[in-house]
């Protein structure tokens, strides 16, 4: 019970980090409304310095300049669409965190599903080629020749003796 109190403490500070951003306070701008649009736009956005993160979450000198230009065109009138096409007419697709769907993102948005399923063709391949070889080698040995079946006669019957001479 003493330790709950100091786990909720920094289980607190957790998430509030979590939610952190990098947005800064000369940054926002005085209208929540639009402010909200801006964040929202910006959290669409990659930082073309870190790659995988939206310009809201960079720390990055370019990823300030793109969240200035966003307030910027919000500020001049254009909709959140207009804003969207602005900046990714001036730094490509490649600027957009979820890219649509078109004939130039087709194999984007192909690759993982084709991924997947060529590895499950793959292991399923491999599973019956295992369980072929595992039935293969569980099968009758051919018929043996009358000599060989002599001497394993006499082997086993050997071996019965010895064994049972040496558990006593």
């Amino acid at each position: 019970m003493k330790l709950a109190a100091p786990a909720l403490v920094i289980l607190g500070l957790l998430v509030a980090c979590g939610s952190a951003q990098a947005v800064e306070p000369d940054e926002i701008l005085p209208d929540a409304a639009m402010e909200q649009r801006a964040r929202s736009i910006s959290s669409g956005l990659r930082c073309l310095v870190c790659q995988n993160q939206s310009i809201d979450d960079s720390n990055a000198p370019l990823a300030r300049d793109l969240r200035v230009l966003v307030r910027e065109r919000l500020k001049a009138g254009d909709s959140d669409a207009q804003v969207m096409q602005f900046v990714e007419d001036r730094y490509g697709e490649f600027v957009l965190l979820r890219p649509p769907l078109s004939w130039r993102t087709i194999l984007l948005w192909a690759a993982p599903p084709f991924a997947l399923l060529l590895a499950v063709w793959m292991s399923a391949r491999a599973w019956r080629r295992r369980q072929t070889r595992a039935a293969g080698s569980g099968a009758k040995p051919e018929n043996l020749t009358p000599e060989e079946e002599a001497r394993l006669q006499q082997i086993l019957s050997n071996d019965e003796g010895g064994s049972t001479a040496s558990r006593s």
